[in-house]
């Protein structure tokens, strides 16, 4: 984790304890920006959560830093594109009534079907 990215941690945030490799997580991208990794309740056949290493509340708080929101997007295309036909939706849950559990802003990317009834 570089150095920005340790001053903007929440030690009580699961996402940055992911981030920094203490809870194990399936990843399947990394880079020096973002960490991409399987959900654990998936909703479609794909479904990869693409999370920054620095904490940011929601995507409202990224939307600050487009170079940062335009990489997450940019890996949730490529990620599409590698597992499965490159047709994607991405979902952003902003706010506990909008279905956000884990308040560390994280994409959802769902490819390769229907998306499955329910929360995401």
């Amino acid at each position: 984790m570089n150095a920005d990215a340790a001053e903007r941690r929440d030690e009580d945030c699961v996402f940055c304890k992911i981030v920094a490799g203490e809870i194990p997580s399936e990843r399947i991208h990394e880079d020096d920006q973002v960490i991409a990794f399987k959900d654990l309740n998936p909703q479609a056949p794909v479904h990869v959560l693409v999370v920054p290493r620095e904490h940011r509340a929601d995507v409202r708080e990224l939307a600050h830093q487009p170079e940062q929101l335009a990489h997450v997007v940019a890996v949730a295309g490529s990620l599409a594109q590698q597992l499965a036909d490159g047709d994607f939706r991405l979902v952003f849950n902003t706010g506990q009534s909008a279905g956000q559990t884990v308040f560390h802003v994280h994409a959802h990317v769902l490819a390769s079907g229907e998306l499955a009834e329910g929360e995401l």
